[in-house]
Formats: C-alpha cells, structure tokens, sequence
C-alpha cells in the first residue's frame, strides 16, 4: 500500500482516502496500485457493503495526475508514464465495473485523474464546493481517464466545448453533463460518511442529498451547441467569433491560448468516443493518444509553462492550426510501439 492512500473499513464501508492534500491529492502510480488493490480486496469481502472515496485535506479529491512528474517522465522518452496510464486506465475500468456501490465524494478540485476515479462510480456526489474539469488542454495533452467517454454523452455540444476550452464545472454543471448524480452541501458531509458507516447507501443518501443548484451552462446551450457543432476546430473558432456572444469570444480566446495540435486531436477523440459502445474502447483509444502525446512536443512545453517555469506562454509547434498536418493527427491513434492496452 502507497503511504499517500489511507485504506481502511469504517462500520459498512470500505473507506479510501486520498493522502496527498499538499499536492491537492495529485496522483501517483504507487497511489493507483493501492486503490486497485483495496477494491480487489473489498470486491469479495462480505463485511464491506460498499466503498467510499474521498480526498484529505480542504481543497478537493484529486486534482490529476502528477504532472510535474510526468514532464520530467516525457522527457526521458515516456516509459514511466505509459506503464502509469496502463494501470490508470485499467483502474477506472475496475471502477465502473465494481461490484458494489461506489461511491465518491467530489469535494472541491476534482480534475483529470480525479475525474478518472470518482466519474465512473456508481455513486457520485458534488457539493458547493466542487470544481470538476478535464483540463488536459491546458498542458498539452488530452482528456484521458474515459473522460473522452463523459465528454462525448454531455448533452448537445457541451462535452466538446469543454474538452477543447478546459472549462470548469460547477456542481449543477457537472450534474447537468453527466459527471455527477447527487448534491450534497458541504456542510452535511461528515453525517453522511458517518450514516453511510452505520446504513445502506440509499437510505443515507435519501436523508442528506439537497435539489441541485442552478447549471451555468445551461443558459449558455444555444451559441455552444450552434458553435461547437462544427467539423474542424478552425470553423468552431470561426463561429465563436462570428456569433456576437460575449461568452463565445471568450471561448475562442481561451482556445487561441491551447495546443493547436491537441486541440484536433481532442476534437478527433471526442467525435469518435460518441461512437464507442463501452467504457473499455474509449480508454483504449485514449491509451493510443496519450502515449503518443508523451511523445510530442506540446506535452512537455505545455507542462513546462504552466507548472515548472509557470510563464504561461507555451511555445506550441506547430503555433497555428493551419499547421497542424491531418496526418499528425491521425497517428495519434496508432498503436503504440508496445502494444495496445485491451479489456476482457
């Protein structure tokens, strides 16, 4: 077991703890590893009626992967962090799958690999507090942890707006796209990790969960689904900035800032997860992107801006979308050198 993952029963519950409040609970391998072993543990364990997630600390569950690492990783070619999303991704598959109700509080930063281990659980919760995003754009990289899959089943364009543009959700917007299923406030959540010892997880639900707070992007739907509905990312900025809405402006600013080559290859992904029939073929896919991007140049610079250097100017190549080459993209869903990574 990895010391920065608390593992332990509490009455009914299997109760998992993310230990890395300093690093807002960032993600290492030694922290995946003990995450699958405690759930392979629990899966037939008759004293553990379900399993809870939660991060230490006040400022969220996890905010991702460990990036910094992972820069360091990519430009040593990669190895590490292949084995990394190798064992990440087959962990989020676990989740999904899980025999027993899982159920994940996400309180606060919930990003990235947060999403990865709290959005395919049975039982997701948000509060006041949470900020939900996949924001690998960001960094040079692409939304992973089947958040591809998430993305792609939000309602209407939603999924793709914030996938290429990093948005954050709030609790309502993570409520209304699929990331969440109850709103519990902040406030009630030690009553309901102490009711969710003691009962089922239905009847603690039943006495906590409040109505779900107002969505943003809800009112924000007609220029996003009109504007992200496009086929390439040059015409989705194209009609943000021909659509007279403040917001939308803003949006194409924010994606004037990003990757141009992870942006298609974000749209590419997004497109083809709508296609995929299971959890399993989108990490798979996302397997394929992912190794190739620890490879790219964008991955690294991308880091190196926002966290080592912190500048926030990365030099992206190619600078423009114009001269992102289709075929770049397209082996980005090439198989990796060692392999695909396969389920069942």
């Amino acid at each position: 077991m990895s010391a920065e993952v608390r593992v332990g029963t509490d009455g009914r519950a299997g109760r998992i703890v993310l230990d890395r409040p300093r690093a807002l609970n960032s993600l290492t391998h030694g922290m995946i590893d003990a995450v699958r072993e405690a759930l392979e543990a629990w899966a037939a364990d008759g004293s553990v009626e379900h399993v809870v997630l939660t991060g230490a600390g006040e400022r969220g569950l996890c905010a991702g992967a460990d990036i910094r690492a992972m820069h360091d990783d990519a430009k040593a070619g990669g190895a590490g962090f292949r084995r990394f999303f190798r064992d990440e991704y087959r962990l989020n598959a676990l989740i999904a799958d899980y025999p027993k109700p899982y159920v994940a509080l996400m309180d606060g930063i919930t990003m990235g690999g947060g999403v990865g281990l709290s959005a395919h659980g049975s039982v997701r919760i948000v509060t006041e507090r949470s900020v939900v995003a996949m924001p690998e754009t960001r960094i040079g990289l692409v939304p992973d942890v089947g958040g591809s899959r998430l993305l792609a089943r939000a309602p209407g364009e939603l999924g793709t707006h914030l996938g290429l543009a990093s948005v954050s959700m709030s609790a309502g917007d993570a409520l209304l796209c699929g990331f969440a299923d109850h709103f519990v406030p902040s406030a009630a959540v030690p009553a309901l990790l102490a009711a969710l010892a003691d009962r089922p997880v239905d009847e603690a639900l039943a006495e906590y969960v409040a109505p779900a707070p107002a969505a943003p992007l809800a009112e924000q739907r007609g220029w996003i689904d009109a504007c992200y509905a496009a086929d390439t990312v040059e015409e989705i900025v194209g009609r943000l900035l021909g659509s007279g809405v403040p917001e939308a402006k803003l949006a194409a600013e924010e994606l004037a800032d990003r990757s141009p080559t992870m942006l298609k290859v974000t749209l590419a992904a997004l497109r083809r997860a709508r296609a995929h029939r299971t959890l399993g073929e989108s990490l798979a896919q996302e397997y394929r992107v992912s190794c190739a991007a620890l490879g790219h140049h964008d991955l690294v610079e991308g880091i190196r801006a926002q966290v080592v250097d912190k500048d926030r100017n990365p030099r992206w190549s190619p600078a423009t979308l114009a001269g992102v080459d289709e075929r770049a993209v397209a082996g980005f869903f090439e198989p990796p050198a060692d392999g695909d990574l396969r389920f069942g």
